[in-house]
């Protein structure tokens, strides 16, 4: 009785064991996933900030000041 009983703890820890690493496992492949995408959206923040400093050295080199530029308008 008592080698049963220390085979089913056995197999207890084994499981808890397994299901401790994959969890560590997930939590490093989404922490992976996650970090490439702040990475990602940082670089599109940089390039629309070059992107808009382009459009306003554009307007400034053909002489439209920026009050006069009418709004985007958004649909409803």
């Amino acid at each position: 009785m008592a080698s049963l009983e220390h085979s089913i703890d056995e197999q207890h820890q084994d499981l808890t064991l397994f299901v401790q690493n994959l969890l560590k496992e997930m939590q490093t492949r989404f922490q992976t996933m996650s970090d490439g995408i702040v990475n990602r959206i940082d670089d599109m923040g940089g390039r629309i900030d070059e992107l808009e400093k382009s459009i306003a050295d554009l307007m400034n080199e053909a002489g439209v000041d920026e009050q006069t530029v009418p709004a985007a308008k958004t649909e409803s």
